[in-house]
């Protein structure tokens, strides 16, 4: 229980701190540092055989990485636009849709209701309402549930942690030229830059560590039933550390979504 905490709060905390060098480098150029600091953890951990993959083996690497990187870099210019309780709210409907879309309950279909209840409330009409900040939250959803789904194609194929290692690796090289230009456009600072490099490390290298120590533990329903505690832990995080006040109406959203998830995925 400590481990899936600590790996939740470590995920926030790292987005929050990330977040505070967006005015000097952008959400580009903190997914950028993101990457890289995930790939040279990855590859610590998975050391992976490059040169032995087959091309049936690398597709889906090669998907992966793609994902892993959209992923990161809407959610992280959502989390720009919308604030990090909102954006990682919607980026947990990924995950909530593919536990959803594999079960014929018709709790679920209750739960698939409530989620999206929870979203209507979260992106009601109002003059203040970041729309493309919403779409880019609902992308990294997306993201995130072909990030689910490639990674048990890669699993399968690949043994270990050598894929996931191989995709954050082929990421890092795509951000690679990406980072260089935006340092040579707004040139980092030594407090962004260690913002940046601490939210690689707490909300890549920690949650990775802690996951797979936790999965060796606990049930994979278990895992999956403690991750709806990820909005909740966004919203609070992104109170305190970056004073992003949510009312009412949101917290009714991020519970609704929090619920159908926990609901779904109790233990029958």
């Amino acid at each position: 229980m400590a481990a899936m905490f600590g790996s939740g709060l470590s995920n926030q905390t790292g987005a929050a701190v990330g977040a505070l060098a967006f005015p000097v480098l952008g959400p580009l150029g903190v997914v950028a540092v993101r990457q890289y600091v995930a790939a040279l953890v990855l590859l610590a951990v998975g050391r992976p055989r490059l040169r032995a993959f087959t091309w049936r083996q690398w597709w889906p690497v090669l998907l992966l990485a793609a994902v892993f990187g959209t992923m990161n870099l809407t959610l992280y210019t959502a989390i720009d636009r919308v604030g990090l309780g909102l954006a990682v709210t919607l980026e947990f409907l990924g995950p909530l849709t593919v536990a959803l879309a594999a079960s014929r309950r018709r709790l679920d279909a209750g739960c698939a209701a409530l989620a999206a209840a929870g979203v209507v409330v979260l992106m009601r009409p109002q003059p203040s309402t970041d729309y493309a900040g919403m779409a880019l939250g609902l992308v990294a959803a997306v993201c995130w549930a072909s990030y689910i789904l490639l990674n048990r194609v890669v699993g399968r194929r690949i043994p270990g942690a050598q894929g996931p290692a191989a995709a954050a690796s082929v990421s890092a090289l795509t951000f690679l030229p990406i980072g260089i230009v935006v340092a040579l456009r707004h040139p980092p600072t030594a407090g962004a830059l260690l913002c940046a490099v601490t939210a690689g490390v707490l909300s890549s290298a920690v949650p990775y560590l802690a996951d797979l120590l936790t999965l060796r533990r606990v049930p994979p329903q278990t895992f999956g039933l403690f991750m709806s505690v990820n909005p909740v832990l966004a919203a609070l995080v992104g109170w305190v550390v970056l004073g992003q006040g949510l009312g009412v109406p949101a917290w009714v959203g991020i519970g609704a979504v929090v619920a159908a998830n926990a609901v779904s995925l109790a233990p029958r």
